[in-house]
Order: structure tokens, then C-alpha cells, then sequence
């Protein structure tokens, strides 16, 4: 048996750690071969960029980040106005390839679906530090990206203490704010906006001036990067979502002072945690037997514990966002953690 693996998109902490669960599991477990493509869905295309991977090739991944196959974006259904995605079913036929593997975002995902439609012999994993892929209730690299804002805040807090201002901290998080809740929740930030919860201004304020009153020498708020005030609709708040907060409570609050960190692509480097290595390891070892047993056109993913596999048409073009009512959210109220809409924690 052959197998092909391949990453797509951005980075996330944790790809190398699925690279090797792959490698390992098909050829310790079911005596397969392993076929690494370069650059995402352009490694599929003729001519093709491939190489065998054995277990010596991917020793010692699961604690690099970064991945040894590439990523980029390229879509084969329009590649300079042009669909070549027939061109991937004939590279795999021409690899000799029984299934591929496909470790990739959203936008990789709706891919990989119109191309298991067309006969592609595909299972997924997903890939994405934001943690909203419909289908899993968590997804490799998440963990890793909410330690490094946690580190984040800790150090925000000391010097904030020190000169007694509000800190802002822009976490990743453009459609859903799981980034943003949980940092926020285990550094023990004040406040945290979110998409799912449109704020105002003025409960932002009300909060900074509230503890300045009680003689708390410092605020901290984290910010996911698709927050968004009452009023403006999701998906159309524009760049810089922290500093936009920032100087409106300012306006309210002249006397006190503020500064503004955002961690952007910090988030989608670096090593993975040990949490993220083990999820990857289970995902990976996954997708193989998934290729193994012939069921493609699924998404690898986690729930109640459980690894699974989900099919792809039920979760492409979903997002997985925090319910208002939910336990993530009804936890963090419940310590106080304040949304910028006014709502605070009741029986």
C-alpha cells in the first residue's frame, strides 16, 4: 500500500508531530509505504514534487515546528484561471497512491471536499490555531498558540501594575474567539472581546474606571482580532481590531493611559506543546487507518474524547464559534470575566 501525505495553507505548531504519527503509523503498524508532496496541492500537479519518507526521515519531528513537506495556497481548480485538477488524479494514479492525506484549514478543507467528489482518494486532518473547525472540538496548534498568549498576559500584568495602565493584547481570532476566552480566562485578564459578542464602548470604559475606582492599578484586555462593536456586522471589522478599542476608551478615559500588543503570526510559529504533539500523533495515526480501511471523504477530528471521523460535506464552510449559553462562556462570567456588553454574572 502507498500512501501520500501532504500540509496546506498556513503554519500551526503540530504539523511535523502529524507528519511523523503518519509516517510511523503506516509503515510500523501496516507495512505501507509513504509518500511525502512538496507545497501543499501544487505538489500533486505535473510535474509533481514527491519523495519517499521513512521513520529515519521523520525522526525527532514531533517536537520541531514548521513542516519538512512545504505549504502554500494554491487551488487546483483555479490555477491562473485555469482548473488542473484533473492533473491531481492522474499524479495519483501515476504515484501509485491508494489514499492521500490532506492537512489543511478551511479554505483547504472546501478543496479537498470538491476533490474527494471527484474521485480523489482523500482523508483530512484539520489545521488551524483558531480551534473553529466544524466537526472536532479541538484541532492541533490551538494549545500552543493559547500558552504563548497566557505568557503574553502574564508579563502584561507586571507591567502594567507597574505603570498603572490598560493593556490591550490582539490574540488570533477572526471569526470565533476560543483564542481570546480561554487566554483570557487562564491569565486572568479582565476583559475579553470576542466575535460572538458584540461589545460597546462604554461597558469597556465603565469596567477600566470601575477598577481604577477600587484602587486596582491595572486592566488587562484581550482582544480577538475579529471582535466587533454592536452595529457592525460579522466579518467586516477591518485590521488593527485592539488599537481601534484602544483609542475609543481612551476618548472616555483621558486620564488613563494605555498601550496596545498584538501577537499576530506569533501565534502560528514556533514548537508545539506537549498537548498539541500528543492531539497530532492521534490525528495522524487516524488518518492512516482511515486510508487503510477505505473511508475518504472524512474529516479526522476529536469529540467527547473520541477520535472520529466526520464526512467532509458536513462541515466545510462551518465554523465552530462559542455559544453564548455554553458552558466555555457561563465559566468565564462566572469569574467575572467581563464581555464589554454589560451582561455580569447572576444566579
Amino acid at each position: 500500500m502507498q500512501v501520500g501525505v501532504f500540509t496546506v495553507g498556513s503554519d500551526a505548531p503540530g504539523l511535523n508531530a502529524v507528519i511523523r504519527a503518519v509516517v510511523r503509523t503506516a509503515t510500523l503498524r501496516y507495512q505501507a509505504d509513504v509518500c511525502g508532496i512538496g507545497d501543499g496541492f501544487s505538489g500533486l500537479l505535473q510535474p509533481p514534487a514527491f519523495w519517499a519518507l521513512s521513520p529515519a526521515d521523520v525522526r525527532g519531528l514531533s517536537r520541531r515546528g514548521g513542516t519538512i513537506l512545504g505549504c502554500n495556497r494554491d487551488n487546483p481548480f483555479d490555477i491562473g484561471g485555469r482548473d488542473r485538477s484533473d492533473e491531481v488524479l492522474e499524479t495519483i494514479r501515476w504515484l501509485g497512491l491508494d489514499g492521500v492525506i490532506c492537512i489543511g484549514g478551511e479554505g483547504s478543507l472546501v478543496i479537498a471536499h470538491r476533490l474527494a467528489e471527484k474521485g480523489v482518494p482523500l482523508v483530512a486532518i484539520p489545521k488551524t490555531v483558531e480551534n473553529d473547525t466544524a466537526g472536532t472540538a479541538v484541532t492541533f496548534g490551538y494549545s500552543t498558540a493559547v500558552d504563548l498568549a497566557v505568557s503574553a498576559i502574564d508579563m502584561l500584568q507586571t507591567t502594567s501594575e507597574v505603570d498603572h495602565r490598560v493593556m490591550y493584547l490582539e490574540v488570533i481570532g477572526r471569526r470565533a474567539g476560543w483564542i481570546a476566552l480561554n487566554s483570557a480566562l487562564a491569565g486572568g485578564a479582565d476583559v475579553a472581546l470576542v466575535p460572538e459578542i458584540p461589545y460597546r464602548v462604554e461597558h469597556v470604559a465603565a469596567t477600566v474606571e470601575a477598577r481604577r475606582a477600587a484602587g486596582k492599578r491595572n486592566t488587562i484586555v484581550v482582544v480577538a482580532e475579529g471582535a466587533r462593536a454592536e452595529g457592525e456586522a460579522a466579518g467586516e471589522v477591518a485590521e488593527g481590531a485592539a488599537e481601534r478599542v484602544a483609542a475609543a476608551v481612551a476618548e472616555l478615559t483621558p486620564e488613563i493611559s494605555y498601550r496596545v500588543s498584538a501577537l499576530g503570526h506569533l501565534q502560528r510559529g514556533g514548537d508545539p506543546n506537549a498537548h498539541d504533539r500528543f492531539l497530532a500523533a492521534r490525528f495522524g495515526a487516524a488518518a492512516v487507518r482511515a486510508v487503510v480501511e477505505g473511508r475518504f471523504g472524512q474529516l479526522v477530528g476529536v469529540r467527547a474524547g473520541q477520535t472520529e471521523l466526520v464526512p467532509l460535506g458536513e462541515v466545510v464552510e462551518r465554523v465552530r464559534v462559542l455559544e453564548p449559553e455554553g458552558p466555555a462562556l457561563w465559566t468565564a462570567r462566572s469569574l467575572g470575566l467581563n464581555f464589554g456588553d454589560g451582561v455580569v454574572a447572576s444566579g
